[in-house]
């Protein structure tokens, strides 16, 4: 059984980031990385806090995003958890006959490899799963 080692994340779905970092400003919670991740249409920013992230993601011609944020509104978007060796974490979870959305890691924010475990695994809870790079 792979270990999960920490919350890496938790996604915050939102139309603007710009306008979303002001509210956390408040907090005195400044921004770290912010990219945008070409190959899955999406901006993301990262608010380090302690040992964790809350990430902020808007789309940049990511279609699901906007479904989701025509049809719910900005909010909680998924939970990334990091775990040491992603392949193992994903064969483990298909071994026990959980839906999954990526059967095979991608390259995702930060150059980490990520897959996505269907809402239906985690009782509607969507859950991204995260292998940190060597190199960033």
């Amino acid at each position: 059984m792979s270990q999960v080692k920490r919350i890496d994340h938790v996604a915050y779905l939102v139309p603007n980031i710009d306008e979303a970092l002001k509210s956390f400003a408040a907090l005195g919670i400044l921004p770290g990385q912010r990219e945008v991740v070409a190959s899955q249409k999406t901006e993301a920013c990262l608010l380090p806090i302690a040992d964790g992230n809350i990430e902020l993601i808007a789309p940049a011609g990511n279609e699901s995003l906007q479904r989701f944020l025509d049809k719910r509104g900005p909010g909680l978007h998924h939970v990334a958890l990091e775990v040491e060796n992603i392949e193992a974490a994903i064969a483990e979870l298909e071994a026990q006959g959980m839906p999954l959305i990526d059967k095979t890691p991608r390259i995702g924010a930060r150059g980490h490899k990520v897959a996505f475990a269907h809402p239906k695994a985690f009782g509607g809870l969507l859950v991204e799963l995260v292998e940190a790079s060597h190199h960033g």
